[in-house]
């Protein structure tokens, strides 16, 4: 898919399959502010903040012109985040992995499942096999995005910590297209789309400003000249 820009065009969500709601993307949500929350099913911390978070400001607002999507993205556990157990997220409340554990031990299921519903359409990122050919490239784009001080570091440093990503990159089964085609460093993760489908933001963790912006882009006209940032 083509790379997203933030102040550019956001390319559509490539996804493998709607597993909640109708499908759509940014050029059917035109006119509209769209936030979309991406997680892992195998992942706590989008269950205890993001996700309810989300479901929030759906419902505060959707009829001001917000629209939430999710996706569910893979970068690891691949036996856990499957879309098999993301509809038995959906359909039942049911979590699995670390998520089922740490929400436990939280004490935040009723009678072993989520206390909530994920109310807007969710959306299973597409997996495709990981090509050794493009290990290399997997490696330079996350020294890129994750490690600013590598070309710092002495040579015998950066070798060893291209050895451990190479490693890394070579136990992996997938690469998750609309994760890595947004730049995405892990989740929970925002993607943040403007009424004119200018990609406005994409943040990783904690987002303390999100509603304060979701705020702003729902004041703006479709005609507004975007501003770059949020990255």
């Amino acid at each position: 898919m083509q790379k997203a820009v933030i102040g550019q065009k956001a390319p559509l969500l490539s996804v493998s399959e709607w597993a909640q709601g109708q499908p759509c993307n940014f050029d059917t949500l035109a006119g509209r502010v769209v936030l979309v929350a991406v997680f892992q099913v195998n992942c706590p911390g989008c269950f205890l903040y993001s996700l309810p978070q989300a479901i929030t400001l759906q419902q505060r607002y959707a009829d001001r012109g917000l629209a939430v999507l999710g996706v569910a993205t893979a970068f690891e556990d691949f036996d856990k985040n499957n879309l098999e157990n993301l509809i038995r997220l959906l359909e039942k409340g049911e979590v699995v992995g670390e998520t089922l554990r740490s929400l436990t031990l939280h004490g935040k299921l009723q009678n072993g499942r989520l206390p909530y519903r994920i109310s807007f359409p969710v959306a299973m990122d597409k997996l495709k096999e990981r090509q050794n050919a493009n290990i290399e490239n997997d490696i330079d784009a996350f020294i890129r995005l994750r490690l600013p001080d590598f070309q710092e570091k002495s040579s015998r440093e950066q070798q060893r910590l291209r050895q451990q990503l190479q490693d890394y990159f070579q136990a992996l089964e997938y690469h998750a297209e609309t994760f890595e085609g947004f730049g995405l460093q892990g989740t929970p993760s925002y993607i943040l789309v403007d009424r004119s489908g200018i990609l406005r933001a994409r943040r990783f963790g904690d987002y303390p400003e999100l509603e304060a912006d979701i705020q702003k882009l729902l004041q703006e006209q479709t005609t507004a000249e975007p501003e770059t940032g949020g990255e």
